[in-house]
């Protein structure tokens, strides 16, 4: 990984950033264009967020991109360029929460921080024996006091970055490598045969079904978009004309343009496309996406909307699920 061993905080914080509640596989590629495209904090907070948010297009959780550039901008015009060099400074950055100050403050500034991801609740869980569920806000508490205790103050850095490695490898979340683990004589779940059951986990909340259907109105070379404003996930990226309805649609009512608030009358329209149902899985939803593409011979207005080239629409970031059906 390009990140590893590394002193830089500006690139051991865009890592951590990049890599919640991402794989490792995932976010290496966009790491890389990231620090190609920005190599420096300065860099990034002097960007157009249209840049940055095309950049991070595909890789999800959008909200940690607009912590990002608040947090780039910040560090760059209040902090002077440089990170600040302990927990409480760390801690007062965007996006910036227990687990992430302590990679930056012992990687880059080698401070006695320990690092709690979930390799390394893994590791603590079965060694341990804990066998209350880890997502509990007092079993983490409980655990960052029992990995404070067991790091190496002289060097934090190595042995977090060990500790963390070895749940990746050895004490792996599926089939863990028992055999030759060096605690394996000591380790709880090993002696009493409950690597499967740790750690425990709370019930996972039922996910929420959700139907969403986009039409992708085209005119001469011009398609419909706009730009989010709304306070959620996908704010400041954009997207086609859209609507989300409780139940699945009959294709006659997705393709006539007054379902779609539209004028029909006078109208010549011509159905390009009418995409298969995309799914696309979120933390507590599933939304059951589809895409109709139409052309029509004449320009609408849609209160919000504007129209735009289609090479102008390739620069602009769209939310991963558009992506897909664009084939970007």
């Amino acid at each position: 990984m390009p990140w590893k061993g590394v002193k830089d905080p500006y690139k051991i914080w865009l890592s951590e950033i990049m890599l919640q509640q991402t794989r490792v596989e995932q976010g290496m590629g966009y790491y890389i264009r990231f620090i190609k495209a920005f190599p420096t904090v300065q860099k990034l907070a002097q960007a157009p967020e249209n840049q940055v948010f095309k950049l991070w297009e595909g890789l999800g959780y959008y909200s940690r991109c607009r912590n990002l550039i608040e947090t780039a901008k910040k560090v760059s015009v209040e902090m002077g360029g440089s990170f600040p060099d302990s927990r409480e400074g760390l801690l007062s950055l965007k996006g910036v929460g227990p687990y992430t100050a302590s990679a930056i403050g012992s990687f880059a500034f080698g401070l006695p921080l320990a690092v709690l991801d979930g390799n390394v609740m893994r590791v603590l869980s079965r060694v341990f024996g804990i066998r209350e569920p880890i997502d509990q806000p007092s079993v983490k508490k409980k655990m960052e006091e029992m990995a404070s205790c067991l790091l190496d103050e002289k060097n934090p850095a190595a042995y977090n970055q060990a500790i963390m490695d070895f749940g990746a490898v050895v004490c792996k979340p599926q089939q863990p490598d028992c055999i030759s683990c060096s605690f394996r004589k000591k380790c709880f779940a090993n002696l009493h045969g409950m690597q499967a059951a740790l750690p425990v986990k709370s019930k996972k909340i039922k996910s929420k079904e959700r139907y969403v259907y986009y039409l992708v109105l085209e005119h001469g070379e011009k398609q419909l978009v706009r730009k989010r404003t709304g306070n959620d996930i996908w704010k400041g990226l954009y997207e086609f004309v859209w609507m989300e309805k409780d139940e699945p649609q009959e294709l006659d009512f997705l393709q006539n343009l007054s379902s779609w608030g539209l004028p029909s009358k006078r109208i010549k329209k011509q159905i390009i496309d009418v995409s298969e149902e995309i799914m696309h899985q979120l933390t507590h939803q599933k939304i059951r996406c589809q895409f109709i593409h139409i052309k029509i011979d004449q320009p609408v207005h849609l209160e919000g909307y504007t129209w735009h080239t289609k090479n102008a629409i390739l620069q602009f970031p769209f939310p991963r699920l558009l992506t897909r059906y664009l084939g970007w």
